[in-house]
């Protein structure tokens, strides 16, 4: 039955976006160094919509423990700032002219209790997106059956397929979190 590997192949797809997304947002946590992906998933208020911090300005790394977004409409400084206040990563930016600088606090135990956190966010709507995907695949099955394309046997076949595609995903996510867990914790 080519349509069903056709939705096993999509949901195994849109299962490893979601661990691929959550390294991205991962790599926004640094630990030592200031990163220019320590502001990637950071969302400015502009013009009327939410953008991405780098469509606002320009993100440098001019020495290890400091970052400077140099915002390119003067307008959109107090809302750069803000938005990296409301990210949620512990920073405190600080305006000069158009030059926005973001110190990096040095991580002490409660810096890194708060970064395992939000990693343990970032975890949870991975966790979240791939039972999102599981439940489009089980409403799929569910269709299928309704329409007489699969056998109930086939139903509950697939369906256990699906479930063991995302207890990998989910164990997947999981491994990654402890092991970021254990690198922000690392003194």
């Amino acid at each position: 039955m080519a349509d069903i590997k056709a939705l096993k192949s999509d949901l195994e797809r849109r299962m490893e976006g979601a661990v691929d997304v959550l390294h991205k947002e991962f790599a926004g946590l640094r630990t030592g160094r200031a990163s220019v992906s320590l502001l990637e998933p950071v969302m400015v208020e502009a013009y009327g919509q939410a953008m991405p911090l780098n469509q606002v300005g320009t993100v440098g790394v001019p020495e290890p423990r400091m970052l400077t977004v140099q915002v390119w409409d003067k307008g959109m400084v107090k809302s750069v700032e803000k938005a990296i206040m409301d990210a949620g990563l512990g920073l405190n930016p600080q305006a000069d002219g158009q030059l926005v600088r973001i110190p990096i606090p040095p991580l002490n135990e409660e810096r890194r209790k708060e970064l395992a956190k939000v990693a343990g966010k970032y975890a949870e709507e991975a966790r979240v997106a791939v039972r999102n995907v599981r439940r489009h695949g089980m409403d799929e099955l569910k269709k299928g059956e309704k329409d007489g394309d699969i056998s109930e046997d086939e139903h509950r076949q697939y369906g256990d397929e699906i479930q063991k595609m995302t207890d990998a995903s989910v164990s997947k996510i999981d491994e990654t979190l402890a092991h970021k867990e254990e690198e922000i914790m690392q003194v």
